[in-house]
């Protein structure tokens, strides 16, 4: 009796959603182009920290070799790129990685996915919406904070701020009332901000180009120990370690090490495959969107960082306002109004990626079942989910005027590392599927996509998919290295499920052996040595299991290259990053996900849309694909 339930109980958690194409009509707006997705990719990830961190890793990490930083961050940024791009060309709704886990692996976990973003998104708001604050503070000669510790001090240290910020409220306030007036005002503020940010970054190349000296790239180790005194016009030497001078004064392991903290520069435009339902043209848009995203972002922070560090000594830097300093130590003080402009453009586009993909989430959930239904009300005018906008702007305004929010900034990074690795997971296990719902996925695209000729070919492609399927295999080696059937069958398709379960375990153990155990393979502990280089052999064995598996030939408008090494990569950096974290973060991890499960077992595991669905209202796969037809 209690096995049954135990079994049933799975079942259920592990349900997976299945896309309909016959509620093609989208209750949102469906106004956005490629461009419109660019700039709000862009806008969302290149925020405020290209003006402050490229200067805070050149001094501690990389020194001029900054820009290899960037690139390394940018290409391990591009691997989770891809994963998103495949899955926004296969499911075109609302929903992100919450829905692309529903799809592939199960209730449970795109609830856990979903959960995640939602508390990333609120922290980054609250967070972005303190420093524009604190930004816009300091230019006008911080009158606000002098109010707010003059009248609104709260005692409360170590659990609420020092001060409480009225004027980051505001901001938030103003940002959700934007929100809801529509989709495409919102995209158009947008656009606005992000040009006048490229533009200010723009001249900040150039101008570092102009003036900078390709000298402060090639300091000698002797040369900065005779001249330590007077290098620095800022005088700012007395955490002074240059390293050995030269182009890579820190070593490669320097370079890495800013890599790891470049990497969060590169997170934000997951935002983009938040808007399936708000494109015209969602297969390509959101690919397209999300690569050209991510190399604008790259070449605007490869060229401030290189800029800076010819136009400045690496190791006299300013960790907290570097641009300024650089301008400064180069003659021209009043570039420093130009900073500050796009610093605040910069701020306020991260600020609207933060709170536009939020409401969207939240609406995916609760129209799921998952989350109060209520909160998937759609306003007939805007076409914006109004209640889902309103709920989530006043609590990251409640955050943003109580807490200090630096110690649960990490908090964002588990919940968009965890979502990057279930996506990447996902491509490799729908890939490699036999009953792909993918035809369905096809198929619930814009009406005006498609031609005549697109439309026979994926009718013929799913009937053939679907009128037979490769014959079963005995379980053997052979039968697992290299199988005879061409097509995925459901021995396959168990086979790739199984290797990626198990390609995921042996990351994890690799990932805490390699960062947790660094002081024991420092001294040479077999033990550490044998886990690290057993679970790397495992995991490639693995890998390779997974490559001689038949792969589908569904067609779709842009697919994840070099499978499954990529998907793979992805993965390692995500959790490897992950376990970086400090045990403080875990632990209100932990319990932000006690919150969840709570809601989750307590109202969405009864209230779900699939649950319903799968007793007896009639959706299912094939039953859609005849309607398709």
């Amino acid at each position: 009796m209690g096995c049954n339930m135990l079994f049933s109980l799975g079942q259920q958690v592990l349900r997976r959603k299945v896309v309909d194409c016959s509620r093609e009509d989208s209750r949102l707006s469906r106004c956005l182009n490629t461009f419109d997705l660019v700039a709000l990719g862009v806008g969302s990830t290149l925020g405020a920290g290209v003006y402050v961190l490229a200067g805070a890793v050149a001094r501690d990490n990389s020194g001029p070799a900054i820009v290899i930083s960037f690139l390394i961050a940018a290409l391990a940024s591009v691997l989770a790129g891809l994963c998103y791009g495949e899955f926004g060309a296969r499911v075109p709704k609302t929903g992100s990685a919450y829905l692309y886990s529903y799809v592939t692996v199960g209730e449970l976990w795109a609830f856990i996915t979903g959960w995640n973003l939602i508390l990333s998104y609120i922290i980054g708001t609250s967070s972005v919406a303190r420093a524009w604050s604190a930004t816009f503070d300091e230019l006008i000669g911080k009158p606000i904070g002098e109010f707010s510790r003059t009248h609104m001090a709260l005692n409360a240290p170590g659990v609420l701020a020092a001060n409480p910020d009225i004027f980051a409220v505001i901001i938030i306030l103003i940002l959700t009332g934007l929100l809801t007036l529509g989709v495409k005002e919102s995209a158009m503020v947008n656009k606005i901000f992000t040009c006048v940010n490229v533009l200010v970054l723009g001249f900040i190349m150039v101008s570092g180009f102009v003036k900078g000296s390709i000298k402060n790239w090639q300091f000698t180790e002797e040369y900065l120990q005779n001249n330590s005194g007077h290098l620095c016009s800022n005088n700012d030497t007395q955490d002074w370690a240059p390293g050995v001078g030269g182009f890579m004064p820190f070593g490669f392991s320097g370079v890495l090490s800013g890599a790891a903290t470049c990497f969060y520069a590169f997170v934000g435009f997951d935002c983009i495959a938040t808007t399936g339902e708000e494109v015209k043209n969602p297969q390509k848009a959101i690919p397209v969107g999300i690569v050209a995203s991510l190399l604008i972002c790259f070449i605007a922070y490869f060229g401030v960082s290189a800029a800076l560090t010819l136009m400045m000594p690496y190791f006299c830097l300013d960790k907290n306002s570097p641009l300024p300093e650089a301008f400064k130590h180069v003659g021209w003080d009043g570039a420093k109004y130009a900073v500050a402009v796009g610093s605040l453009c910069a701020l306020s586009t991260s600020l609207l990626g933060s709170m536009f993909p939020m409401p969207r989430v939240i609406y995916a959930m609760a129209e799921d079942g998952l989350l109060f239904r209520f909160l998937a009300k759609i306003n007939n005018r805007t076409k914006t989910p109004v209640i889902a906008t309103l709920t989530s702007g006043a609590i990251a305004a409640v955050m943003a005027f109580l807490f200090d929010l630096k110690d649960l900034v990490d908090l964002m990074s588990i919940g968009t590392l965890l979502a990057y690795s279930l996506v990447a997971a996902c491509v490799l296990v729908l890939r490699y599927q036999p009953e792909q719902p993918n035809t369905v996925y096809q198929m619930a695209r814009t009406t005006d996509e498609l031609d005549q000729v697109d439309q026979n070919d994926l009718v013929s492609s799913s009937d053939s998919q679907t009128g037979f399927l490769p014959e079963a295999e005995k379980f053997s080696l052979k039968a697992i290295l290299s199988p005879k059937n061409m097509e995925p069958s459901r021995f396959s398709g168990l086979i790739v499920n199984i290797s990626v379960s198990l390609i995921a375990i042996l990351i994890i153990a690799f990932c805490i052996a390699a960062v947790h155990g660094k002081d024991a393979l420092a001294s040479g502990k077999l033990w550490a040595i044998f886990v690290l280089v057993g679970t790397a052999l495992l995991c490639s064995v693995v890998t390779i299991v997974v490559w001689r598996q038949p792969e589908s030939k569904t067609k779709l408008s842009f697919k994840v290259p070099f499978l499954p090494v990529l998907p793979v990569l992805s993965i390692f950096v995500n959790v490897y990053l992950m376990m970086q974290l400090d045990q403080g973060t875990w632990v209100r991890f932990a319990v932000w996900m006690l919150i969840g499960f709570a809601i989750y077992f307590g109202y969405g595991l009864w209230h779900s849309e699939e649950a319903s669905l799968a007793a007896g209202q009639a959706r299912t796969p094939d039953g859609n694909l005849d309607h398709c037809k």
